[in-house]
This record gives C-alpha cells, structure tokens and sequence, in this order.
C-alpha cells in the first residue's frame, strides 16, 4: 500500500494502450468515479512509479493506498462495486469462469499473434500472411460466438466484450483493407458497434497530459 490523500481512486492511464482502454471502459460501464491521470510512456510521474515499480498503465491507486497493476483486476474492482448491465453475467453460474478463459486466450495467446502481425507489416517482413492467419484462427472463434448470438458469451453484453475489444480494434487496424473485406462480417459489425458508440468517443476522449498541469481529471461518473 502507499499513502494517498485523495478521496477518490487514481487512475494512472495510457490514452491508446489497449489494456488501459479496457479498464477506462470497466470504469465507464460500472459508473466508478475516478481520478485520471493521463501519462506518456516517455515522461512517467514519480507517483505512479513509487505505487507500482513495474511503471507500466494502467494501475489503480484506491483510496486505502492498495495498488491495482493489472487491467483485468481493474475492470473486476470496478464491476464488482456496480454492474448495471450486468457484465459479469451474475445469473449464470460458469459466465465470470467461461469469460476468464475466453480472456486469457487473447491475453495469453491471441497478444503474441497480434504482436508479430504487426511487427510483420510494420517492418515489411516476408511472413505477413502467416502471421495474419494465425491471428485469424482467434478471430474465427469470435465470427462463431457472433454469429450464435449477439455478443461474445450470449445476446447481452459481458465483461469479455468490453475485455477483448481493444485488441481486436488493433487487429482490424494493421491491413486495413484486407480486413474490410475479410471473411469476418459478424465481426465486423460487433466492433463497429462498439467504435461507433457514445460510450467509446468518451473513453477515448482526450485529456491534458497530468505531468503538464497537474489538472484533475474526473472519470467515469457520468451519464451515458
């Protein structure tokens, strides 16, 4: 733990980064206010590596002083405080542990995929193709989900919509013509949805730099 005065949480935060993405968006959908302190890599507050050495977003500075590091346990705290749509899925007794697996797949599978597609088309290399269609293999999982209901777990949405958004948003992003064309329709439109939504422009909305004015930012109590 480390000593805070502040009387909301803290929310040390990287506007793109996939993983602080996601945990904006916890934020946004359980209504937690927060303060947020928007950082960039090349210039990182004293505060934010003095609660969490690692000095990677997004951590979660809570007003007891108890640092949150992980994105997933950032978006687990929020939801758990609220759930107004019911993310975590409460009625169905596998629906937090489907979901996690499902997460953990990406995490741990699809990100090493996703990370050398884009090393490929960044630098040109002769295995784009390859690396594109291992990535495929996930993104088929997904068409397969869309295509028996609406969302990713069922017709309503869950914490692995919110969870796997950023990074499939990455996806579509690194051949983006290809990908409009791809055989992934339902996924498509899932992530546009998602893209095209009041609730995205307001996650992804962008703040003064922290370091620069020191300026208080409030998160995530607000209407929808």
């Amino acid at each position: 733990m480390i000593n805070t005065d502040s009387t909301l949480p803290i929310l040390y935060s990287l506007r793109n980064c996939p993983y602080a993405m996601r945990a904006r968006i916890a934020i946004f959908k359980a209504k937690q206010p927060v303060m947020l302190r928007d950082i960039v890599l090349s210039n990182k507050p004293k505060e934010m590596i003095v609660a969490s050495p690692k000095a990677t977003v997004p951590v979660l500075v809570l007003t007891n002083g108890t640092v949150v590091e992980e994105s997933l346990a950032i978006m687990l705290w929020a939801l758990n405080k609220t759930d107004p749509d019911d993310l975590l899925q409460t009625n169905n007794e596998h629906g937090l542990s489907d979901m996690l697996n499902l997460i953990n797949s990406f995490d741990h599978e699809f990100k090493v995929c996703l990370e050398q597609y884009k090393c490929a088309k960044r630098y040109r290399e002769t295995n784009l193709i390859e690396c594109r269609e291992l990535c495929e293999q996930f993104i088929q999982t997904l068409e397969n989900r869309l295509t028996s209901h609406h969302f990713l777990m069922s017709n309503t949405e869950s914490l692995a919509d919110i969870a796997l958004l950023p990074f499939i948003r990455q996806f579509a992003r690194i051949e983006r013509q290809w990908y409009l064309q791809s055989p992934y329709p339902k996924v498509r439109q899932w992530l546009n949805n998602y893209l095209q939504s009041p609730m995205f422009t307001k996650v992804m909305a962008k703040y003064p730099l922290w370091l620069d004015e020191h300026k208080v930012v409030l998160f995530g109590d607000e209407d929808r």
